[in-house]
């Protein structure tokens, strides 16, 4: 099948099948996907600039999808979700900007795919190491409390310190267990997840969703679900600000929801049958694997 924006020729069956199996892994760990997504899509010939934009446009569906089934499970905070709409969108603009400068220095390519394989890389060695010491303490007899609130040291300790951040506006966040956290730790994740979402493009959950545990101390359950439903908003922002500046293919976006749709589904049910350090384990290789597609894809093509 040819896709005109795009100028390539790809399997309608490859792209859906990519949809799928992102669909399944966004709806369970509460990220767009992109970690594979972008890199398949690279790996079909699609320039790297208009991998971010259409990676963008195909996830607003699937995230649509998986936050439904979230929120039936009681795993959105969406005041948590709302605030921090406003620094993602503003993170997004900033890195569709800087989409836009180096694709007319003609180094997309290169610097986005190389900036990706650093971000996946440096996401799937923490997490890993983290689960595996939580699940190990929970072996010793230790770290017994609930899989639905922050059930490891490294997150009590690191989530303890931003709270003590006590710099006004404070807000309280119930559905989060969390009483009270200063607004600018919260604000600071927004417009960080937002940059990389604009620039390696995705929902950027594959940083924000470990941010909200790890930094805020939200319960991974929770997390997932209030990431799927912040990447609803500011993924269709950064759909439109790409589509204006041409890097969207509408057409692979549809053909790849069409899979999307269903794996989302399947995922978010999923959730319910580990609990969090299970669901961080799990996702942890799954960086790596993006980044050696990138990799290798990049070595191709020189």
């Amino acid at each position: 099948m040819d896709f005109a924006i795009s100028g390539i020729h790809v399997s309608p069956v490859y792209l859906a099948s990519v949809g799928f199996v992102v669909g399944i892994l966004g709806g369970f760990f509460g990220v767009g996907g992109s970690f594979l997504a972008g890199p398949a899509l690279f790996a079909a010939g699609v320039p790297m600039n208009i991998v971010v934009g259409t990676d963008l446009a195909h996830i607003v569906g699937k995230s649509i999808v998986a936050v439904k089934k979230h929120r039936t499970l009681g795993n959105v905070d969406y005041k948590l979700g709302l605030i921090m709409v406003v620094g993602t969108i503003a993170g997004v603009e900033a890195g569709a900007q800087m989409v836009q400068h180096l694709k007319r220095l003609a180094k997309a390519d290169a610097v986005i795919a190389s900036a990706f394989i650093v971000v996946l890389v440096a996401m799937s060695v923490f997490i890993g190491w983290e689960s595996l010491k939580t699940l190990q303490m929970r072996r010793r007899g230790k770290g017994r409390a609930s899989s639905t609130r922050r059930d490891s040291s490294v997150i009590a300790h690191v989530a303890k310190a931003v709270q003590a951040f006590r710099v006004p506006p404070m807000i309280r966040l119930p559905a989060s267990q969390i009483k009270e956290v200063s607004l600018w730790p919260v604000m600071g994740v927004a417009i960080v997840g937002g940059l990389f979402s604009g620039f390696l493009g995705g929902g950027a959950g594959y940083f924000r969703m470990p941010a909200l545990v790890y930094l805020l101390g939200v319960p991974t359950h929770v997390a997932v679900g209030t990431d799927l439903f912040e990447i609803v908003i500011s993924a269709s922002y950064g759909t439109f600000t790409h589509a204006l500046k041409g890097n969207v293919d509408i057409l692979i976006a549809l053909v790849m929801h069409t899979g999307a749709a269903v794996g989302a589904q399947i995922g978010a049910t999923l959730t319910q049958k580990f609990h969090g350090a299970g669901i961080r384990l799990a996702f942890a290789p799954l960086p790596l694997l993006g980044a050696g597609m990138m990799v290798y894809t990049l070595l191709a093509k020189h």
